[in-house]
């Protein structure tokens, strides 16, 4: 007698976004007013280049630079006042760069790999060359948040972003420091996944249960009040480090339901340059061999005396991810450079994110960088 037998259904592939097309961006603008840009980086790779029309001609231009794995969608909170809101009603043009690491874009879990060489070097250089051609000798302003700034500051001693107007850093700049659990994680994780994966996700929805990122989900859960698991793996984990991306209380419910929209997943590949920096205690170039890098300072605090614009380094009191990287930024710049014009302002009882997705950042964040603009027109 022959058996037929029924053979096991197929197991299917997890969807993987390869198109380089971008997100759309959630506002509550006038459609009309947000100029998507196509536009890539010197290298070739697509990037994400926002402008928003303020209505009136002539106003001072200003450049929003995301952190890593968030997006240009972290300044346009349809539920809440948000920086663009800010900037517009303040008189001024925003643009905002969605470059290689951000979550609109599929480079962080797809594609070509990257280093922040490639973010100094390529992207901000020609978004800054681009606005500049569409806005002539107007000023132009720069606000960047954690790794954007960081990538920032190596193109701003590189000298690939010269006469800017001012320069608000938030988070981190010259000087990253890390908890040393949280550095010693990264390293322990870096080793020890690397063979199994290459990014750590943030959204427990679209990975499942029986996934084999289920375990760094279920090491977020521990100790965490919430129990949302997009949260826990931001709040109470900063992707498995062990840091912490806000103060809970600071997010609003419409804006902690997003989280997974916000940001994305975080590449295990950048990690070892990321640890680079992290033990030096500077922003240190990646590529030694490739010639292409070159014009990159191998130290970007060694060659802080190339910048040539005012700066604000602003954190908040509770940041638990860079810690007091901008205090420690502000006092070695003031003993080894103490020509440059550079300030330090913190905000009490915030985090890291919710500088700019916190629900009151408008009033207590967004003060502190208009008034810096302000002075500077």
């Amino acid at each position: 007698m022959i058996f037929r037998t029924t053979p096991a259904p197929r197991r299917q592939l997890r969807r993987v976004r390869t198109t380089t097309a971008l997100r759309p961006l959630r506002h509550r603008l006038d459609p009309a007013r947000v100029e998507e840009i196509p536009f890539r980086a010197a290298d070739g790779v697509r990037l994400g280049l926002t402008r928003v029309d303020p209505g009136e001609s002539g106003r001072p231009a200003v450049l929003l630079l995301h952190g890593h794995t968030a997006s240009a969608d972290m300044f346009l909170l349809p539920e809440t006042r948000n920086l663009v809101d800010s900037l517009l009603d303040d008189g001024y043009e925003p643009w905002l760069l969605d470059w290689r690491g951000s979550c609109r874009l599929p480079y962080n879990e797809t594609g070509q790999r990257y280093t922040y060489d490639d973010v100094a070097l390529y992207d901000i250089p020609a978004a800054v060359s681009h606005i500049r051609e569409r806005i002539g000798d107007r000023p132009l302003f720069v606000v960047a948040h954690c790794i954007g700034s960081l990538t920032l500051s190596l193109s701003m001693t590189a000298g690939l972003v010269p006469g800017l107007a001012g320069v608000v850093s938030q988070g981190v700049f010259l000087t990253p420091k890390l908890a040393g659990r949280t550095s010693l994680r990264m390293s322990v994780a870096g080793e020890l996944l690397k063979s199994r994966i290459d990014h750590i996700p943030v959204d427990f929805r679209k990975v499942g249960l029986w996934s084999k990122y289920t375990p760094l989900f279920a090491l977020a859960s521990r100790k965490a009040d919430c129990p949302d698991p997009t949260c826990q793996m931001l709040h109470n984990s900063a992707w498995g480090s062990g840091a912490s991306l806000f103060v809970h209380e600071n997010v609003s419910e419409a804006t902690h339901d997003r989280l997974a929209e916000l940001l994305g997943p975080a590449p295990l590949w950048i990690l070892p340059h990321l640890r680079r920096i992290e033990l030096a205690r500077s922003v240190v170039r990646w590529h030694e061999t490739d010639g292409r890098y070159r014009s990159l300072p191998r130290n970007a605090l060694d060659a802080a005396g190339r910048i040539d614009t005012p700066v604000l380094l602003l954190a908040g009191s509770e940041n638990g991810l860079w810690l007091d990287s901008q205090k420690l930024c502000h006092e070695v710049l003031a003993h080894r450079q103490p020509q440059l014009d550079v300030r330090y302002t913190e905000i009490p009882g915030y985090g890291h994110l919710d500088t700019f997705l916190g629900r009151g950042a408008a009033l207590d964040v967004f003060g502190h960088i208009l008034d810096f603009l302000g002075e500077r027109q």
